[in-house]
C-alpha cells in the first residue's frame, strides 16, 4: 500500500466501496453470493431507492424481521424463526411458497430452450393452459391472457364496450379491482382513487347486494357491464345469497355482460374452484391471476364467452387489436399449468372447505364471547373478522380514543401482537374499517388452524384487558401518529 502512487491508491479505494455485484469466480453471476453480503442494506436500500414510507411502517410496527426464506405456509426471518403466514401475498400462494412441482416445471422450461414469445406463431403451452382453464367453466370459451389482476380488469372493460357498443360500467362500493387507471375507475374506496383523478368516465357505483340499484343502474340499457366480486377482497363482504342471481337475470334483461372477477376468489379460495359456484351463476367473463402464478410469474386471465370474443377479434387485420407484449410467455403459462395441476392433485379446494369451515366456527364462538367481535363473514380460507366499538365502559373509553386518532387503528392491536408474540402474519382489510383479514396459503392443515385459534384467543383475550398490554401498544401508537402528523 506504501508503494502504490495516489492513482493507484484512489482506485482501490473505489473499488473497496463498490457494491457487490454477485461477480463470483471468473465473473460468473453469483446471486447467493450478492444475497449474503447485502442483506444488512436490505431497509436502507429499499428506503433510499423505493418506498421510504413502506420502510418507516414496517419498523413502526415491529415487522421489519428480514425474511429470509418461504416454504409451503411457513416464512422464515433473519434468525431462523418460523412464521405462519395468513396473508400469501394477498394471495398469490394458494398452493404455498416454493412448491417443488412449480419448481420443476419451470426448470424443465428454461432447459428446454423453448422459441419463447415468438410473437409471430402460435404458442402450445398458452393453447393447453387455455383449454385447462375453461375445462373449469364448461359455459365459457375464450381465454386472454395478460400479466396481472389488473391489466385482465382493463382487457375485459375494453371488452365489454367493444362488445355490446355501449359506454357505461357499473361497480360496487368498496370494490377493489386494481389500481391502473382503468381499475382505478371501478375502485370503491377512496383511499386509492383520491389525488388520481379525473378518472375515466362513464363508470357509475351502486351498493354491494342492492338489487333494486343495480336495476335503476342498468335500465338505461347504456351499461356495457356489470363487474362485481363475490366476496369483496378489502373488507370481506360475501354476495347474498340471492344477490348474484338477481344480478344475472337483470343483466340479460338490459343486454348488460355480467363480469366476475375472480382475482382473489378463484382457484380454490372459497372452498370451491370459483366463488361464483355457490351462488349457481354463469358469468359472461371471469377473471383470474394470482394464485394461477403459483407465486412465481405474474400471469392474467380473462375468460369469456365466444360471441363476446369474437366481437373485438373480429377479422384478421384485428388479430392483434388488444395484447400485451409478455402476455402467454413460457414461464407463466407452465406455471399456471402447474398450479392447476397441484390444486386438484392435493385436493386443495376441498381442504379450503374443510378448514375454513373449522375456522369459521372458531371465529364465531370466540365473537360469542368477547364484545370487540362483532362479525365473521367469508367462504372458505377467505375470512374477515369485523371489530367494532365496545359496550362496557372501559373498553369504550379506550376504543374511543384511537378511533379519534385513526379510524380503524383498532385492528392493529390484533395484528401487531399476533405477529411479535405468536408468529402469525395476518393483515388489516383496508384502510379505515375494523376488519383483519385470513388469506392463508390452502395447503394449510390441521396443526396450522391449532395455531391461529391460539393464537387468536389469547390476543383478543388480552385486547379486553384494561390497562393491559394490549392497549398499551395502542397508547404507544397514538403517540406515534399525532408526532408523525406535526
Amino acid at each position: 500500500m506504501k508503494n502504490m502512487s495516489v492513482q493507484e491508491k484512489a482506485i482501490q479505494k473505489l473499488v473497496l466501496h463498490q457494491p457487490d455485484r454477485g461477480e463470483g469466480e471468473n465473473g460468473h453471476f453469483d446471486l447467493a453470493r450478492m444475497l449474503a453480503s447485502r442483506e444488512a442494506e436490505r431497509y436502507d436500500l429499499y428506503g433510499q431507492h423505493l418506498n421510504e414510507m413502506m420502510v418507516r411502517v414496517l419498523q413502526t410496527i415491529g415487522f421489519d424481521v428480514g425474511f429470509r426464506a418461504g416454504h409451503g405456509q411457513y416464512l422464515y426471518d433473519r434468525k431462523g424463526d418460523r412464521y405462519l403466514d395468513l396473508l400469501s401475498g394477498w394471495g398469490v400462494f394458494a398452493v404455498g411458497r416454493n412448491h417443488p412441482v412449480l419448481r420443476d416445471a419451470l426448470k424443465s422450461v428454461l432447459s428446454a430452450d423453448l422459441p419463447n414469445l415468438v410473437q409471430m406463431d402460435a404458442s402450445l403451452l398458452a393453447g393447453l393452459l387455455a383449454e385447462r382453464l375453461l375445462s373449469f367453466t364448461p359455459y365459457l370459451d375464450k381465454v386472454f391472457f395478460c400479466n396481472s389482476g389488473t391489466e385482465a380488469v382493463e382487457a375485459a372493460m375494453k371488452f365489454a364496450r367493444c362488445a355490446t357498443n355501449r359506454p357505461g360500467i357499473v361497480y360496487c362500493d368498496h370494490a377493489f379491482h386494481g389500481l391502473s387507471y382503468g381499475s382505478l375507475s371501478l375502485n370503491g374506496d377512496s383511499t386509492f382513487r383520491d389525488g388520481f383523478g379525473p378518472l375515466l368516465p362513464g363508470c357509475k357505483e351502486v351498493p354491494f347486494n342492492d338489487v333494486a340499484a343495480l336495476e335503476e343502474a342498468l335500465a338505461s340499457r347504456e351499461v356495457a357491464a356489470f363487474i362485481v366480486e363475490p366476496i369483496q377482497g378489502k373488507t370481506v363482504e360475501v354476495a347474498d345469497d340471492h344477490y348474484l342471481r338477481g344480478a344475472q337475470a337483470l343483466c340479460r334483461k338490459y343486454g348488460t355482460l355480467l363480469i366476475a372477477d375472480e382475482i382473489q376468489t378463484g382457484l380454490g379460495r372459497t372452498g370451491k374452484f370459483f366463488a361464483v359456484e355457490h351462488y349457481g351463476i354463469e358469468p359472461d367473463m371471469v377473471l383470474v391471476a394470482k394464485a394461477l402464478s403459483g407465486g412465481h410469474v405474474p400471469i392474467g386471465a380473462v375468460m369469456m364467452r365466444k360471441p363476446v370474443f369474437e366481437k373485438i377479434f373480429s377479422r384478421m387485420d384485428r388479430a392483434v387489436v388488444h395484447g400485451s407484449t409478455f402476455a402467454k410467455n413460457d414461464l407463466a403459462m407452465a406455471a399456471g399449468l402447474a398450479t392447476l395441476q397441484v390444486i386438484e392433485s392435493e385436493r386443495l379446494v376441498q381442504n379450503a372447505a374443510r378448514l375454513g369451515a373449522r375456522l369459521k366456527i372458531f371465529l364465531e364462538r370466540l365473537g360469542q364471547r368477547y364484545e370487540l367481535v362483532k362479525a365473521v363473514r367469508g367462504k372458505g380460507l377467505m375470512l374477515g373478522i369485523e371489530f367494532g366499538p365496545p359496550r362496557s365502559l372501559k373498553l369504550k373509553a379506550a376504543w374511543s380514543l384511537l378511533e379519534t386518532v385513526k379510524s380503524g387503528l383498532f385492528c392493529q392491536l390484533i395484528t401487531i401482537p399476533l405477529f411479535k408474540d405468536h408468529k402469525v402474519l395476518v393483515q388489516v382489510a383496508g384502510n379505515g374499517n375494523h376488519v383483519v383479514k385470513l388469506l392463508p396459503a390452502l395447503v394449510l392443515n390441521d396443526g396450522d388452524c391449532d395455531w391461529i385459534e391460539d393464537s387468536f384467543e389469547k390476543v383478543v383475550a388480552d385486547s379486553h384487558q384494561v390497562p393491559g398490554a394490549v392497549w398499551s401498544l395502542g397508547k404507544t401508537m397514538t403517540e406515534n401518529l399525532r408526532k408523525s402528523a406535526r
